[in-house]
């Protein structure tokens, strides 16, 4: 990770574009291509069982037009993946193969497009929240047994792991409460001063995290560290994404990134998906449309978008037609 203090490795895209593309889902891509994932280390199971395929998703999204790869990190922890009688040694391999697997699918993405070398895509190292570790769902519920402290402890030997593997950012994300958020801002202030993140919240409504806290509040509380680039949420339903930019832009200059999920919902003893009852569509008639949605994101202060669980490359390639159109 370079070591000066003031880059923004999101500046040289967000600068020069009318928004910064994210990439969709990488788990939802692999369950199209038929792998089964309805485990405890969800996609990151295919880290060893096939990892050409997580390569192929990636490029997929860089060729549909994501300036992001986000990694296949989300659910790889040391505690995790050591319960699957690896090493510590073999489970740190296995978390930093994440990592360099997007950057194996941005060199080959840009030998073949190498009108992008002046401004590469970047790769952001997932950081699931403690709740994907207990893979119970409460990544959408918050409420922890663990305290800030114990939350630093959880996470500073994967920030460790992920950062020695030299990702352009960390991609923090899904946090349902702000004690998390605050808990990594420790870590980053006072353990890895020279790395960079964004940070996501998942959202339960137009206004609250996941747990209930307002949006605006947790925003505040971490708006003053200078490390997180961007703030935002992700796998929230549409509808709910332009109060919640609003609510955040009344807080922060900062960047804001979203990556909203389809507007379905998750059932996490399933781990299954269907559609959402009563779910407000856009006026315009736009339901699970990134694109559709997306001015109204932009007008409310979002510079970096893409989509969460149930998104595709289709989704990415049609915003890629929008920054077109927009440019």
């Amino acid at each position: 990770m370079p070591a000066n203090a003031t880059l923004n490795p999101l500046s040289a895209i967000t600068a020069h574009q009318p928004f910064m593309i994210v990439d969709g889902a990488l788990a939802t891509e692999l369950e199209r291509a038929g792998f089964d994932l309805n485990d405890s280390l969800w996609s990151a199971k295919i880290l060893a069982d096939d990892p050409q395929a997580i390569v192929d998703v990636h490029r997929a999204y860089f060729d549909a037009g994501a300036d992001v790869a986000t990694t296949a990190s989300y659910q790889a922890t040391l505690e995790g993946l050591m319960a699957r009688s690896l090493s510590e040694t073999q489970a740190s391999a296995l978390i930093q193969r994440s990592i360099t697997l997007a950057a194996q699918a941005r060199s080959e993405y840009l030998a073949a497009n190498p009108e992008r070398l002046d401004c590469p895509p970047l790769v952001a190292a997932s950081v699931g929240p403690y709740g994907a570790y207990l893979a119970d769902g409460s990544e959408y519920r918050g409420g922890y047994a663990l305290d800030r402290a114990g939350l630093r402890d959880f996470h500073r030997a994967r920030l460790a792991t992920l950062l020695e593997a030299k990702p352009d950012i960390l991609a923090i994300e899904t946090l349902p409460c702000v004690d998390e958020a605050l808990a990594l801002c420790d870590l980053l202030r006072d353990e890895f001063p020279t790395a960079r993140a964004w940070i996501a919240f998942s959202a339960r409504n137009a206004t609250e995290l996941s747990d209930g806290t307002l949006i605006r509040d947790a925003v505040r509380a971490i708006a003053d560290c200078e490390q997180v680039l961007a703030i935002g949420v992700n796998c929230t339903a549409l509808e709910h994404i332009e109060s919640l930019v609003s609510e955040i832009r009344s807080e922060t200059g900062k960047d804001i990134v979203i990556y909203p999920n389809s507007g379905e919902v998750y059932d996490p003893v399933t781990k299954t998906w269907s559609a959402a009852c009563g779910v407000s569509v856009h006026p315009d008639g736009h339901d699970h449309d990134l694109a559709g949605w997306t001015p109204r994101w932009l007008a409310a202060g979002a510079t970096a978008i893409g989509g969460c669980c149930r998104t595709g490359p289709d989704d990415i390639r049609a915003l890629t037609d929008l920054r077109k159109a927009l440019s």
